[in-house]
């Protein structure tokens, strides 16, 4: 098959086969390129829409962007069944196999020592959301008009101390939990929060961290998140994974929210077709 090379990680040789069905970007079944010590899992994507001019204006194109990161990312989670993958950016395309080979040669030495310390390691992701105050939603009528603008302003000092108050809670209890699973973990990251028109998740995110844990700890690790997620009202915990460790990838990982593992577009790779031709 012609076509330009995707690539979706690098990874150490495995003998565990990907899923028979496995189709990746394109509708292309992924394939290994084994190049000295390492592996590049590949596909074949057309020059129509993965060439450095046509990927730019794919890039605006938020459906078709949509339908490349899941592509993607099936992939990755297959790898992560099998291996330790460590995930390349979303649409890092080369012209050929010796494009791919190259690459994988000029980064041979970052590609091993990363891989050697994500070796047996799966990332967890943990969020935590201050919710609507108890009670709040369930109130049927209004509250009752303020009778004098004293009676305001108490009405407000009051709102504004229960505010204040939740929020301190909901602070103390990410500030005790992140440390916590950070002293489980190997290794742990805490990104931004996350925007709530964006993510469409409920409530406001005041932790938004991601855990590098061994595999044989995880079950452990996930039993700790599951005991704090009713020890405060209005604070909810979620957790995901687990997933490739993007996180801690390096420079040659995906976007952070996938990662976090959540299904997000990792960001556009910094190679393209044509810079490798």
């Amino acid at each position: 098959m012609t076509g330009l090379r995707y690539v979706y990680a690098v990874c150490r040789p495995f003998d565990s086969p990907l899923q028979s069905q496995l189709t990746g970007v394109a509708g292309d079944p992924p394939r290994l390129l084994t190049h000295g010590g390492l592996v590049a899992v590949v596909s074949h994507v057309p020059e129509a829409d993965f060439s450095e001019e046509a990927l730019r204006a794919r890039l605006e194109d938020l459906d078709w962007l949509a339908g490349t990161a899941r592509a993607h990312q099936q992939v990755i989670d297959a790898l992560t069944v099998v291996t330790t993958p460590l995930p390349l950016r979303l649409a890092t395309v080369f012209r050929d196999d010796s494009g791919v080979r190259s690459m994988m040669e000029e980064r041979e030495e970052d590609f091993v020592r990363t891989l050697g310390r994500l070796e047996g390691r799966v990332e967890w992701g943990v969020k935590v959301y201050v919710e609507t105050e108890p009670g709040q939603q369930e109130r049927a009528e209004p509250a009752p008009k303020p009778v004098s603008g004293r009676d305001y302003l108490r009405r407000r000092r009051q709102q504004s101390r229960a505010h204040e108050d939740r929020w301190a809670r909901a602070e103390e209890f990410a500030t005790r939990l992140h440390a916590n699973l950070s002293a489980r973990a190997d290794d742990a990251r805490l990104h931004a929060p996350q925007n709530p028109t964006l993510s469409g998740a409920a409530g406001r995110n005041v932790l938004n961290a991601a855990y590098l844990v061994p595999r044989d700890v995880s079950e452990e690790f996930v039993e700790m998140v599951d005991r704090t997620k009713d020890d405060t009202p209005g604070i909810r915990v979620e957790l995901t994974g687990p997933w490739a460790a993007y996180s801690f990838a390096g420079e040659e990982a995906a976007g952070e929210e996938s990662a976090a593992g959540e299904g997000a577009a990792p960001e556009s790779g910094e190679r393209t077709a044509g810079e490798d031709a």
